[in-house]
């Protein structure tokens, strides 16, 4: 199996922005005396494909006129987002993307969120793929939600398959890097080796078997990793 492209979820892979974003929505069900479960949330975790799921809509739902869905959203947002720029890139993350370099690989992002979300925090986080010059730890193609038709976002394949079209490569020429079942489910439906690598919101969640289960990239290296590849 030769390896010649990389391409990595976004969110909860390269950045925790789902345990973060639970974890509000936890706490806000909560003041209302309701619970927000993990299940619940893993609808729209990884892709927005088969899910319209609106935390919200649906507290608003269970408390009846006790809640404004346009005022829990803002809320969520605002607290959130705080919480997640303090948040830093998660283990292993830079180490495989300096190793793809020093290999010459392809780096690609495959996310079903908007590049207004991707975008922004790759930029912030110094990983922007219209700087892999001046970081070395740049992405070749980042390909979101935006990129592909309305409801074809993970767990639809159009993500990745558009991610290895964009880069060069056939789909078992790549690794995918996911944490969800919804990617995990569009990386297989692409035909491209998938890596789960769960945060502490995605392992709870039932998903389809990945073809290696991590418990985070700095587990082992990416060295490791294709070595192993090249004997299958």
């Amino acid at each position: 199996m030769k390896i010649r492209a990389l391409i990595f979820d976004f969110d909860g892979l390269i950045l925790d922005t789902e345990t973060t974003e639970f974890r509000v929505w936890q706490s806000i069900y909560r003041e209302y005396g309701q619970e927000m479960l993990p299940e619940t949330w893993g609808q729209v975790i990884g892709g927005y494909g088969i899910s319209n799921f609106d935390g919200a809509v649906h507290l608003a739902e269970l408390v009846g006129n006790g809640a404004n869905v346009e005022k829990l959203r803002a809320r969520f947002r605002s607290e959130s987002d705080a919480l997640i720029h303090q948040q830093p890139i998660l283990p292993g993350v830079v180490d495989y993307l300096d190793a793809a370099r020093r290999l010459g690989l392809r780096l690609a992002v495959a996310s079903s969120s908007p590049h207004s979300w991707v975008d922004t925090h790759l930029a912030r986080l110094g990983l922007a793929d219209r700087f892999p010059a001046a970081s070395g730890r740049g992405f070749d193609v980042v390909i979101c939600g935006d990129d592909v038709p309305p409801g074809r976002t993970k767990p639809h394949p159009d993500l990745f398959l558009k991610a290895v079209a964009a880069v060069g490569v056939k789909a078992d020429e790549a690794i995918v890097f996911e944490d969800s079942p919804n990617g995990i489910s569009a990386a297989r439906a692409a035909g491209i080796f998938v890596v789960k690598v769960p945060n502490p919101i995605t392992a709870l969640l039932k998903t389809d078997d990945a073809d290696l289960t991590l418990d985070s990239l700095a587990q082992i290296s990416l060295d490791e990793l294709i070595n192993k590849l090249a004997l299958l």
